[in-house]
């Protein structure tokens, strides 16, 4: 379904366990597996999950300990090898 068209239809609730549900018919299938839902006064939204992409999950990451941390390695014990590829 395109997101231009504007259409509604009418969808069943249900419970399933504590938890009420609805049933979304195929043409309103969402991608993914999770949504995001939230109330707009006394509408209820749901929406698909963006999925991150890679810069975003990189920018979201907590910059590593300074170089002094790192400790210094002797080289004498690990020596150098050549190795054929």
């Amino acid at each position: 379904m395109s997101q231009q068209q504007s259409s509604s239809r009418e969808a069943k609730l249900f419970r399933n366990n504590k938890s009420q549900a609805v049933r979304i018919p195929a043409d309103f299938e969402l991608p993914g597996t999770s949504v995001m839902i939230h109330r707009d006064g006394d509408r209820l939204v749901i929406e698909p999950v963006r999925r991150k992409n890679l810069l975003e999950v990189l920018a979201g990451l907590d910059p590593l300990a300074p170089h002094d941390a790192f400790p210094d390695i002797d080289d004498d014990l690990l020596p150098m090898r050549d190795i054929d590829l």
